[in-house]
């Protein structure tokens, strides 16, 4: 009785999505370029580096971002000709969003950026970072520094980064971390605020109720999300209802969907891909919900030039294509896929 009340509460919530993934996406403006794929003519933005990933809404902002973004993460842990080689990858892909946070590599993806990214190219890319800090103190140090290592004025968006429970997000605004970041976009060093987290899909409702203040949310969005401790069911409807922008993370589940249960890794546990689901079908699936931008952490050039070659081939699913996904992996161990969460 319990199984078949939650199988059809995620079918009334994927449901009650239909439609909100088209608003999203952007017809192309500006300079285009057409060319034909799989028998049809498909038409690109372009800037002066060639042919932009489609587009989509960020929030209210009245912006649009790129649908594929490149994580910070993994280009702090790469080698570094391997960090330049995938950073230019994604930028001759077309991609234009671009992720990091001041604890990746203690702050080596920043440098990164500052050294690859920002010198030539800040003019015609979207750039967020993110800090762990606790206090109002620390979190305005790690900007100072986040924009010094990336060798810029500006951030196109601050998170307040990893909140992961309903005390943590109480006490980081008791702490004055919202106020810092709310004074660092009226003085102009960040354009649009946010938060993310990836443990506790309470804390992102805790930090929703706590203020309308801020304009994008960064977290979990996964074909077997909604099958346990769903950021999808749970979130999704705020942050729609609020008009912020959803940023989807884990959306392989940083190496569970791959039988790995730590950061980064792959493993020896039940494999969703490819043994359920393969990683077009995976990622297919994240860029049929209304989400804004999909954050993808690549180990080398080779394997974001894969999710490029997906995004610009990226036909939504149905609501019922939806469906039949999550319920084919739904059988999987909770704890294991997705980890991080508590």
């Amino acid at each position: 009785m319990k199984n078949n009340e939650e199988k059809n509460k995620r079918r009334a919530f994927l449901k009650s999505l239909a439609g909100l993934t088209a608003g999203i996406m952007l017809p192309v403006g500006g300079a285009i370029s057409s060319r034909v794929k799989g028998g049809r003519t498909r038409y690109f933005e372009r800037d002066r580096l060639g042919e932009l990933l489609p587009k989509r809404k960020f929030g209210s902002t009245g912006e649009a971002v790129t649908m594929l973004g490149l994580g910070g993460a993994h280009i702090a842990r790469m080698p570094e000709k391997e960090a330049q080689k995938t950073i230019e990858a994604a930028l001759e892909g077309g991609i234009r969003f671009f992720d990091n946070a001041e604890s990746y590599g203690s702050g080596v993806g920043e440098q990164r950026y500052g050294r690859f990214l920002t010198p030539q190219y800040r003019d015609i890319v979207y750039i967020q970072s993110k800090s762990t800090a606790r206090d109002g103190k620390a979190a305005q140090s790690h900007l100072e520094g986040t924009l010094k290592r990336m060798k810029t004025d500006y951030l196109d968006l601050w998170l307040i980064h990893a909140v992961s429970s309903p005390p943590d997000v109480d006490g980081r605004i008791e702490r004055g971390v919202l106020e810092t970041v709310r004074k660092a976009q009226e003085s102009g060093k960040v354009r649009h605020i946010g938060f993310s987290g990836h443990s506790d899909f309470n804390a992102h409702l805790r930090m929703l109720e706590s203020t309308d203040a801020l304009q994008a949310c960064q977290m979990p969005v996964n074909v077997f999300d909604p099958n346990y401790k769903s950021f999808i069911n749970n979130v999704m409807p705020k942050l729609v209802e609020k008009k912020m922008a959803p940023l989807a993370m884990k959306t392989l589940a940083n190496g569970g969907f791959f039988g790995g249960t730590s950061h980064f890794q792959h493993g020896d546990n039940p494999k969703i891909v490819p043994n359920a689901l393969s990683i077009q079908e995976a990622l297919y699936f994240s860029w049929s919900l209304p989400i804004s931008v999909l954050i993808s952490g690549a180990d080398n050039a080779e394997m974001i030039k894969e999710k490029i070659e997906l995004a610009r081939s990226f036909r939504a699913y149905d609501e019922s294509q939806r469906q039949k996904l999550v319920e084919k992996v739904a059988d999987y161990n909770g704890r294991l896929v997705e980890f991080y969460k508590v």
